[in-house]
């Protein structure tokens, strides 16, 4: 009956809703106005117009081979000031007016036979206003000429802006860029400049609002309940992939968004492969099993990683060097605050680990190690937001000031083979450990909004049946 009751719920929130996957909303807060809002804050850092592609097609969409009609994955700076989740749309901002114009393909029933709902541009019809809460809605094939049209309005200060990075080429916003000066070209507009408008997007993007706020701590609450409900089932799972699947059962069920990436599941040796995807491997007795999580809750997602024991139990060398990330993750906190950047506080837990190795492991145990870097595996903190790494490219803005209000990850790892002798015996293991929660920058420091879910050996082994 309780389930039925659900099912029910779920199908009218569908028949009611039937964009609810290309337009984000929330049941929360008006999804529209905070949209709108965006846009504003947008247009008073411009000081002239600015385009901002979504994704042209879907993923995969140039290949012939690709029909798995997948939920759309959109370019992360459009969804962020638009909500809209489908190919094939533009956004145009320009503060000399305070335009905000949508393009929008135009409705194509046909492929809204195939593949469902879509936003479309019909003349005289005020369905894609309604939905999105734009009041300037054009079809995409008015985009050009609403551009050159643009370009040519004065006051003119000669250039333009797309969204775009510089230091990455050749991606669809690059593309995009490269369309924009042959369109103005074409009307005799060659020297007209264009500009990347990505570093002032980040200004606005990176500190979060209290609406997404709020939907990073539901996903973390999410995260928890289904971490807890696999630490129960462990017992029942053979193989990576078993234990894969429950784990993203028990997250998305539990959400309406999708998973913030694809779960890793790596177990023993597996682990040494920071973006283990092959997932197929059987899950050995006494040997660790590492997890790199998350799930989307409306726009916004957790990122947890958590090691532990197959068997529900640390052998004395897996409890030494666990309790070694554990350390240096508390230690890097110490330095997590506003005004500092990840790139001056990113060698604390490194730091820190090659030191705890020494002492602990090969003064205290006799032992060696030999990892598979050098010093420093990968970065401990990245930005969390739109994207699940958030922020420029090629530097992830490592050197963006932490504010209040901005999310980061903290994930110190250690990979490798170690060896020791605990207690008259000796121990030897090939592993891979990483332990990740998201905080919450505050005016004073941090809030690890992932403080409830289970990390510590004591925790983990009492949880895990």
């Amino acid at each position: 009956m309780i389930l039925r009751l659900r099912m029910s719920l779920n199908e009218k929130k569908s028949v009611c809703d039937p964009y609810s996957q290309v337009f984000i909303s929330s049941k929360d807060y008006n999804s529209r106005n905070l949209y709108k809002k965006r846009r504003e804050a947008m247009l008073r850092e411009l000081d002239s117009f600015c385009v901002i592609a979504g994704m042209p097609m879907e993923p995969g969409g140039e290949e012939a081979f690709v029909q798995t009609w997948n939920k759309m994955i959109q370019e992360p700076a459009f969804l962020y000031l638009t909500g809209i989740n489908q190919a094939g749309c533009y956004l145009l901002l320009d503060p000399r007016d305070g335009a905000e114009i949508l393009f929008v393909p135009e409705k194509d029933p046909f492929k809204e036979f195939w593949n469902g709902k879509r936003l479309g541009y019909v003349e005289g019809d005020r369905d894609v206003q309604k939905v999105t809460g734009f009041k300037d809605v054009r079809p995409l094939d008015e985009l050009w000429d609403t551009v050159v049209e643009r370009a040519r309005k004065k006051p003119n200060p000669g250039f333009a802006y797309a969204f775009y990075f510089e230091k990455w080429p050749d991606d669809h916003n690059d593309q995009f860029r490269k369309e924009m000066k042959k369109a103005l070209a074409s009307e005799g507009l060659k020297g007209f400049k264009l500009k990347s408008a990505a570093s002032l997007h980040w200004k606005l993007r990176l500190p979060l609002e209290k609406e997404r706020i709020s939907d990073a701590c539901v996903a973390q609450n999410i995260t928890d309940q289904a971490f807890r409900a696999v630490l129960g089932q462990m017992s029942s799972l053979k193989n990576e992939r078993q234990l894969g699947l429950l784990l993203d059962y028990e997250m998305q069920k539990r959400s309406d968004g999708d998973l913030a990436f694809p779960t890793i599941v790596a177990g023993g040796a597996n682990a040494c492969c920071l973006h283990y995807v092959k997932k197929d491997e059987p899950l050995q007795d006494g040997d660790l099993v590492l997890l790199d999580f998350g799930i989307r809750y409306n726009s916004l997602h957790s990122d947890l990683s958590r090691t532990l024991p197959v068997n529900g139990k640390f052998n004395p060398l897996q409890k030494m060097l666990y309790e070694i990330v554990l350390d240096a993750q508390t230690e890097y906190q110490k330095s997590v605050r506003p005004g500092v950047s990840l790139k001056e506080i990113g060698n604390i837990p490194w730091d820190f680990i090659m030191d705890a190795l020494d002492e602990r492991l090969v003064k205290g145990a006799k032992g060696k190690f030999k990892l598979l870097y050098d010093r420093r595996p990968h970065g401990v903190s990245h930005f969390i937001g739109e994207q699940i790494h958030e922020g420029e490219p090629g530097t992830r803005s490592l050197e963006v000031v932490l504010e209040p209000g901005m999310l980061i990850s903290c994930e110190p790892g250690l990979y490798g083979e170690f060896w020791a002798n605990i207690g008259g015996k000796k121990f030897h293991e090939k592993i891979g450990i990483r332990i990740e929660d998201d905080l919450l920058i505050t005016e004073k420091g941090f809030r690890n909004l992932s403080e409830n879910i289970p990390k510590t050996v004591k925790d983990l082994e009492s949880l895990i049946k």
